[in-house]
């Protein structure tokens, strides 16, 4: 076998970089979840001692912990003075949990899947699936404080004035179900905006609903918002003015049967809404460094959740608007289209 060294020499360069990100990845999580990236960019600049009497943390780990980080370009390390700060575009994506790039919260996510590695390995071999109620509980914690990011900046300030006549009812007063709610982030930024109208929250996972009602009690929405446990075919049907499905339908076992339900549930002039990780219809248009991370995340979360479920479709987190809209016409609802689109995510209207 030929090898070429530039190209071997290149790749193993890429593997460095890639065996960093995986190692700071834990980093990112400690970070996060004792303030040093929050505490950092708000006093800065700081050195150890300082940072770690801030954050009541040890010194030395907190020493490690920033020259980490300064080796990752996370932050900034002064040599002079023997300090660290953060630059305004690192505080945006790892301390400012309201800004519209952040992703500290990724490491609960990435966490996840390392814990759950052992189940996902042997789901290879049996080819059996994996379901949310048997994940590691930082996964929902996690992806709740992932996809917050852009629900709270795009939700209700794009994406539902891209669909047809919504916003108009929503102000007047409407009925709408959030289908896969999880933690009830989505349902419960709806609801603020929009007061005249109910929102009913469906999650199959027990935790997940729990956590919904305590972020409804906290945000004193009193009886305008209601969560419940019910699968994505079970939910009462109401006579829907708009049903929402959020990152959550390639990952149901049945999603042409979610829909199906979703035409029954909701009224005849009523909206589908499916907000879905970004991807093109083919594999080579989704080689990029989204499709990447949605390529991990479906074969560690999404696709083995599908497959714990009856059918076990398995559409994938890089499904593409074509299969979307396929899925859309065997549930019923043959009107589709692409409403708006963000650099991660697909914003599909369905009617009937």
């Amino acid at each position: 076998m030929d090898v070429d060294s530039d190209r071997l020499n290149a790749f193993m360069g890429k593997l460095i970089g890639d065996v960093g990100a995986a190692m700071n990845a834990s980093l990112m999580l400690v970070g996060d979840k004792l303030g040093l990236y929050k505490t950092l960019a708000q006093k800065g600049p700081m050195n150890s001692w300082e940072l770690a009497s801030a954050t009541g943390t040890s010194e030395r780990y907190v020493r490690e912990w920033l020259a980490a980080q300064a080796a990752s370009g996370y932050v900034e390390y002064d040599n002079a003075s023997d300090k660290f700060s953060m630059l305004p575009e690192q505080a945006l994506a790892l301390a400012d949990a309201d800004s519209p790039v952040f992703l500290g919260a990724v490491g609960n996510v990435v966490a996840a899947t390392f814990l759950d590695e052992p189940k996902i390995s042997e789901a290879f071999k049996t080819g059996k699936g994996v379901g949310w109620n048997r994940r590691s509980e930082c996964l929902f914690c996690g992806t709740a404080r992932f996809f917050r990011t852009g629900y709270k900046h795009h939700l209700v300030q794009e994406w539902l004035p891209a669909l047809e006549g919504v916003v108009e009812k929503l102000e007047r007063g409407a009925k709408v179900a959030d289908v896969g709610c999880g933690h009830g982030v989505s349902t419960l930024l709806m609801a603020q905006a929009f007061p005249n109208s109910q929102f009913f929250g469906f999650d199959y996972h027990e935790g997940s609903i729990q956590a919904a009602r305590r972020a409804a009690r906290q945000a004193e929405l009193g009886d305008r918002v209601h969560f419940d446990v019910h699968n994505a075919k079970t939910y009462p049907a109401q006579g829907y003015d708009l049903v929402c499905f959020f990152d959550c339908l390639h990952d149901m076992g049945d999603p042409i049967g979610a829909l199906k339900h979703t035409r029954e549930a909701m009224s005849d002039d009523g909206t589908c809404m499916l907000v879905e990780p970004f991807a093109g219809d083919r594999l080579q248009d989704n080689l990029t460094p989204v499709g990447r991370v949605y390529y991990a995340a479906s074969t560690m979360i999404c696709t083995p959740a599908s497959l714990d479920q009856e059918v076990g479709l398995a559409l994938g987190a890089q499904a593409g608007e074509a299969r979307l809209r396929d899925i859309a016409r065997q549930g019923g609802l043959n009107r589709f289209r692409r409403a708006t689109e963000t650099p991660f995510n697909l914003i599909l209207e369905a009617r009937i």
